[in-house]
């Protein structure tokens, strides 16, 4: 598998349309500026979301794009195959069948890029827009506590029971 970069912002731009949607339609225009992502790139992208049933169109004044779901119901892998990404490392491994090429090497390579690919494609499938969106916003609560001073949910040591060496 190699993810390109096809994959990389269509991930980003759903992330970033969840983010800043409030249940309210986004522009691809406000997409492209905060992303830094080509708007004619972007068009191409939700074109291709839209098809694969990820996000859905609103016409109009105040028009642009949402999720046609719940963030929770759309996975990763959603995302990547809507745009075209290949997410099966061993999709390029193909036997000819010939006992000279077909060696034990290669079975076995073929064979764990296919359990890789499984382990993948589980993780991919398991994961939501919903899971990465929350992560993101542990990290800005924790970004913003300890700019205060302040660590939210985290252990912080004692240092009452600390001791020094001699």
């Amino acid at each position: 598998m190699r993810l390109t970069s096809k994959g990389r912002y269509a991930v980003r731009a759903i992330l970033d349309l969840t983010f800043n949607s409030n249940g309210k339609p986004v522009r691809l225009q406000e997409i492209s500026e905060r992303q830094s992502i080509s708007l004619h790139y972007l068009e191409q992208l939700f074109r291709r979301l839209r098809k694969g049933s990820v996000v859905k169109s609103v016409r109009g004044p105040g028009g642009g794009y949402v999720l046609s779901r719940s963030m929770d119901e759309i996975s990763i892998k959603e995302v990547l195959i809507s745009v075209g990404e290949n997410i099966n490392p061993a999709k390029d491994l193909v036997g000819t069948g010939d006992l000279k090429t077909d060696t034990v090497e290669f079975v076995l390579t073929k064979s764990y890029f296919e359990n890789l690919g499984g382990i993948m494609q589980e993780y991919l499938v398991t994961t939501s827009v919903g899971d990465l969106i929350r992560k993101a916003r542990g990290q800005q609560d924790l970004s913003k506590g300890a700019a205060r001073g302040t660590t939210t949910g985290t252990a912080r040591p004692d240092v009452s029971k600390e001791r020094t060496l001699s």
